[in-house]
């Protein structure tokens, strides 16, 4: 390994025993060699520390925290002894492909206008892989699209240019958003794009933040939106951010037509406003316009299912080029009968 390497691979560890060695044999197949392992341990109370101290590779470092401080400030003072020209993001508990540092070196050195890229990502559950339901397909304009209304990134999948990084690093007030507040900051420096192919294992259990923290995730995710927004939204930033937090990306169904609307407008503003400002090409724009019309559609199928909405309210809140979000009609009834069903039994409970 050279003194700078090419891969700075940043990681906080508390109580990882049972899961970093497969997380280290991963790393250690790596078809590019180059890399560099910055670990800092977090005060673990479990084994984790005797399990790092036992990794016999020099390309691993290993940096034990006085005091527990939280998976941001570790993952902050892992970047901070980082040598690399690239920063690699890794959770303690996922995996990584023999291919991903070597196709996204490849993919930074041929593109020196992108600051940040990830990858696709399969899920892990136990030992069932399945792939996730995000976009399958994508741009850099489809993903800078998509980071205005969803986080369509995975952190143990990204890679981004070390100049670029700003300190500190992440932030500890956007506490299990930070990696989304990270990728809006990265947007306004440089091109944001992503390998289309599952590069990484995204290990899912019930002791992940995020399913624990939910409600703390969603909080921060809207501040970071609403930030996002005010120059277009000026005081409806903060109102805007938790439509489409709520009911795009937590999926909660809208209360009513009124919601409807007000999040179809809300939508439909951010894209004019983002197709005015990005050079956007064709093939990008139909894309940007379908993956646009599933999360419309989505969002009037949960409404349905939920009983909150009628197939008239549908049609009234219909958009520009959404219509109905690309769903069939013969699916929108069910979704209503289904809906009607649940209402009823509200009502008479």
């Amino acid at each position: 390994m050279s003194v700078s390497p090419t891969v700075s691979v940043i990681m906080a560890a508390y109580n990882g025993a049972a899961l970093i060695p497969e997380t280290v044999a991963s790393l250690q197949a790596q078809t590019l060699a180059d890399f560099e392992v910055v670990i800092v341990d977090d005060c673990s109370t479990d084994e984790t520390r005797d399990v790092l101290r036992a990794i016999d590779d020099p390309r691993f470092r290993i940096i034990e925290a006085a005091v527990n401080q939280g998976p941001v400030r570790a993952r902050n003072s892992a970047v901070a002894h980082a040598r690399g020209r690239y920063l690699a993001g890794l959770d303690q508990d996922d995996l990584c492909m023999p291919e991903r540092f070597a196709r996204q070196v490849a993919y930074l050195d041929a593109n020196p206008d992108t600051v940040l890229i990830g990858t696709g990502a399969a899920w892990l559950d136990d030992t069932v892989v399945s792939s996730s339901p995000r976009t399958a397909l994508s741009t850099p304009a489809v993903i800078e699209w998509l980071l205005r209304i969803e986080n369509p990134l995975v952190w143990s999948s990204i890679m981004l240019r070390a100049s670029a990084a700003t300190d500190p690093f992440t932030d500890p007030a956007r506490l299990y958003a930070e990696d989304f507040d990270l990728y809006q900051r990265m947007s306004k420096v440089g091109r944001i794009a992503r390998l289309d192919e599952e590069l990484v294992l995204y290990r899912r259990h019930a002791g992940g933040a995020s399913q624990r923290y939910t409600e703390t995730m969603t909080a921060n995710a809207a501040r970071v939106l609403a930030e996002s927004y005010a120059a277009l939204f000026g005081d409806y930033s903060d109102e805007a951010a938790w439509l489409i937090v709520r009911h795009m990306m937590a999926q909660n169904p809208v209360p009513d037509r009124a919601a409807l609307r007000a999040l179809g407008d809300v939508l439909m503003r951010l894209q004019a406003d983002f197709l005015a400002t990005h050079a956007v090409d064709t093939e990008s724009l139909k894309m940007i316009r379908w993956e646009t019309a599933r999360r419309w559609g989505r969002v009037g199928r949960a409404a349905l299912r939920s009983g909150t909405v009628t197939l008239a309210d549908i049609v009234v809140a219909r958009i520009d080029h959404l219509g109905m979000g690309y769903q069939g009609m013969d699916e929108l009834v069910v979704s209503r009968l289904i809906g009607g069903a649940r209402a009823a039994r509200r009502r008479y409970s």
